[in-house]
């Protein structure tokens, strides 16, 4: 039974006895009439407790007999009171004692279950969740739901785009419920975990209105929110360091969540030390309660997997092995929003210069192209102008089939498959060095 739903059974109880007290009042007040109306609420009241159980602990739930001797009881009550006259005080002690081996019952046998809800909306970025949702799926006493949620792509001037949603996405072993048959009130969840912190701040794409995270913290006893990307450690000292830091803390998934979990206890000072500066001193405490240095799921996710648990497809596997069948050595190459939005036309020349240098080398290397899943939303949404062309290099990579191009929801898969990263700085490179594989990273310059 839900926390709420307990916390009803037990008003219940507490209504019932209330009523109790008033039939002692009627009664020893000669209002026999009164006595007998709170007499009849009383045993419906307590036949709408049962159906409550019933409905959630199933008809086994041992309150449900007790409940049924109460309301016998209270019959009996009632046709005594009503033909003979019977004493106050004892009317209200048969009626309390009755009802008190149902209240024992509903306290100490009905066990609280806790439900944790999941809302992760790019199916590429569940790894931030996945660990957590693992634990909370493991737990006895814990129902967990994954509700993959929709998103938008924004138009150059702002409005909503394109409509995605990507519950198909997910891997097998994760059960998904469509986020329209889920009603968030009336399952008002103990906890909402979300990776997106944006809500209708971010210029390229938007979750879907009714999951910002304002509106979320209506409907849950706790938002927890946890970044979806990992980040360079910082040097709490360096002034400049900490002032990059502003675009990931004041966001507001990070104002409006009760818990905020970040990759570590030194990102953790970083967070308070910038939301503490713009908020002023006396905001310090709630911030070091609200931020926590627990780790990153993603990290999690990306040391866990392994290479020979992989499901390799067909197409990937042409391209990998030698003729003989054994294996080329494969290179992660990662593309960033950052670097296209930065350098434009010039981080597209370097990216024909690298796949010429290992289009020359592929009898030996395998190339995994692994662009980042918002690269095309980006483009088309702040850099229109330059899509054609981006568009026809990723036609003709994927054409020329001497490499591979990833753009599923799996980014682990590309991590635990390859032998070393090479491309821009970002989260995956972060993620990539935990591995302890080698990682390069490229110079649009060179």
């Amino acid at each position: 039974m839900r926390k709420a739903q307990k916390e009803q059974a037990e008003e219940f109880i507490k209504l019932l006895g209330q009523a109790h007290d008033e039939i002692r009042k009627a009664i020893a007040g000669k209002n026999i009439t009164a006595a007998a109306d709170l007499l009849v609420q009383c045993q419906e009241g307590a036949v709408e407790l049962g159906n409550l159980i019933e409905q959630v602990e199933g008809d086994t739930a041992p309150a449900i007999p007790l409940l049924e001797q109460y309301c016998e009881r209270v019959y009996q009550v009632h046709q005594e009171m009503t033909e003979q006259g019977m004493d106050a005080d004892k009317a209200h002690k048969k009626l309390r004692k009755s009802l008190l081996p149902a209240e024992n019952s509903i306290r100490n046998d009905i066990k609280v279950r806790r439900e944790a809800v999941f809302l992760p909306y790019k199916a590429s970025m569940w790894d931030s969740l996945e660990s957590v949702w693992r634990a909370a799926k493991e737990d006895p006493d814990c129902d967990a739901y994954v509700i993959p949620i929709p998103y938008y792509d924004r138009k150059p001037d702002g409005t909503f785009g394109q409509m995605h949603y990507e519950g198909d996405q997910y891997p097998s072993y994760v059960p998904v419920t469509a986020y329209e048959t889920f009603d968030f009130g009336a399952h008002h969840p103990d906890m909402i975990f979300i990776h997106n912190p944006y809500d209708n701040c971010n210029l390229v794409t938007s979750i879907h209105p009714f999951f910002y995270s304002e509106k979320l913290k209506k409907v849950t006893d706790r938002l927890i929110y946890i970044p979806y990307f990992v980040l360079d450690e910082r040097d709490l000292a360096d002034d400049a360091d900490i002032e990059g830091m502003k675009h990931y803390c004041l966001t507001p998934a990070v104002f409006h969540a009760d818990k905020v979990v970040v990759q570590s206890e030194n990102m953790r000072k970083v967070y308070i030390k910038v939301l503490t500066e713009t908020f002023g001193e006396e905001s310090r405490s709630g911030w070091e309660e609200k931020i926590l240095g627990l780790g990153s799921p993603k990290i999690d996710k990306a040391v866990n997997t392994r290479k020979e648990d992989l499901d390799i497809p067909d197409e990937w596997m042409e391209i990998i092995q030698k003729p003989d069948g054994t294996w080329k050595k494969i290179i992660f190459y990662n593309t960033s929003i950052g670097s296209l939005l930065t350098s434009k036309e010039k981080m597209l020349e370097k990216m024909g210069r690298v796949f010429r240098a290992f289009r020359e080398n592929q009898k030996e290397i395998a190339l995994l192209w692994r662009p980042h899943p918002l690269i095309q939303a980006t483009i088309q949404s702040m850099l229109p102008q330059l899509w054609t062309e981006y568009e026809k290099m990723v036609i003709r990579y994927r054409e020329e089939g001497w490499g591979i191009y990833d753009d599923s929801a799996d980014m682990d898969r590309a991590v635990a498959l390859s032998d070393a990263y090479y491309g821009d700085g970002s989260s995956v490179a972060r993620i990539y060095k935990v591995t302890g594989k080698p990682v390069m990273l490229q110079n649009v310059e060179v």
